[in-house]
């Protein structure tokens, strides 16, 4: 139902822990005891069952679960060309873990004709009816430019750009195409998700980014020009929101603080409607970044964890609710859980009944502080 627009009272980030059947399927086909098209047939299968699930829980959102993919991000990067990846062998360093997700990298230069996530999305849309909207989920422009220029990948990235303003103006050129396709498609709520500026607030963030204090402005501003770039233009009637991160891989995460030190730039000059904030421990730091949310945009306050099964108590919660009020008008603000329950098919450590328990948890608070 194009009418109705994210982010709702109770909401929800995207991904969710795949099914058995899903990750059998998945393995025989990486053997090859199974075709393409009969994985595409148990992947079908599983979102249909998924998105029943959603309008069962109550809520007016439905997504894929990201059930056709590896990872939140990378395989919408495969789906560019001059962009390629390789099984890891050392994996990313998150807090107790290495993350074990492939290694993507440029081949040549960066575009896009046909995204299979285009296709991904009719097949979701579909699936609406009276009392909900499909969302489409693609990492932010920002995150493939992340991808691309961190200090481990930029001696590759100088092979095809010399200056890292034409790879900004392709990759938001190829966004703005997927955008354009996906509009197309039906889409009318668009998420992206972003970890860059998780990584950003980090107190290491500029060892991260291979920058000095100083350059980490311009890292800002960077990031900050090529969402904006990206969206340009789009449709009065698409609504975009913007889901920040710190990473979520097997219940770790890559980075930790506050939003303080990019709000100005984030919060104030990002031309999103929304944003999707983790904000479910003391990694996130406080509520005062939200003062500087500009004009009438709503944030998504991630006060629920998937990082563990562990039911949270609904009136601490609520009191957090206030609390953000106390910056941001309750009226602009709602719940969901912090991220997603599986951002890579590994997925969190909890239970699909736990997963499901959480989102019941969300949506009784909701319906609490707003009536929802």
């Amino acid at each position: 139902m194009a009418t109705l627009q994210t982010p709702f009272r109770y909401d929800y980030v995207g991904s969710f822990l795949r099914p058995a059947a899903l990750k059998k399927a998945r393995s025989e086909y990486e053997s090859g005891a199974i075709d393409a098209a009969a994985l595409k047939k148990a992947e079908d299968e599983s979102i249909t069952a998924l998105v029943a699930n959603q309008k069962k829980a109550g809520y007016h959102v439905i997504t894929d679960g990201e059930f056709r993919r590896a990872t939140w991000h990378l395989d919408f990067m495969w789906g560019f060309e001059g962009v390629g990846h390789k099984k890891t062998e050392t994996g990313l360093p998150f807090h107790g873990e290495a993350a074990m997700i492939d290694d993507t990298y440029l081949t040549g230069r960066v575009s896009v004709d046909s995204h299979p996530f285009v296709e991904h999305f009719r097949f979701l849309k579909a699936l609406e009816d009276e009392n909900t909207v499909a969302k489409q989920t693609i990492p932010a422009p920002a995150q493939f430019l992340e991808q691309m220029i961190m200090p481990f990948a930029l001696p590759n990235t100088r092979k095809y750009y010399a200056d890292t303003d034409n790879l900004v103006a392709d990759i938001a050129k190829g966004y703005q195409k997927v955008i354009a396709d996906l509009y197309a498609a039906g889409c009318r709520n668009l998420q992206l998700d972003d970890c860059s500026w998780g990584m950003l607030v980090d107190p290491h963030a500029a060892a991260i980014f291979g920058v000095d204090r100083a350059g980490l402005q311009g890292i800002r501003e960077q990031l900050l020009d090529i969402n904006n770039l990206a969206i340009e233009g789009k449709p009065e009637d698409l609504v975009i929101t913007t889901h920040v991160c710190r990473g979520n891989f097997h219940s770790t995460y890559a980075s930790s603080g506050a939003y303080d030190s990019v709000a100005q730039e984030l919060f104030a000059r990002e031309n999103v409607d929304a944003y999707y904030l983790e904000y479910d421990d003391e990694r996130s730091g406080g509520f005062a970044p939200l003062q500087a949310v500009s004009g009438d945009k709503k944030v998504v306050l991630g006060l629920i964890t998937t990082k563990s099964p562990v039911l949270e108590d609904k009136e601490s919660v609520i009191a957090r609710i206030h609390d953000a009020a106390g910056y941001l008008p309750l009226d602009r603000l709602c719940l969901s859980p912090q991220c997603g329950f599986a951002s890579c098919e590994i997925g969190n450590k909890l239970t699909e009944e736990q997963q499901w328990a959480k989102l019941a948890l969300v949506k009784e608070i909701a319906e609490e502080v707003w009536g929802a």
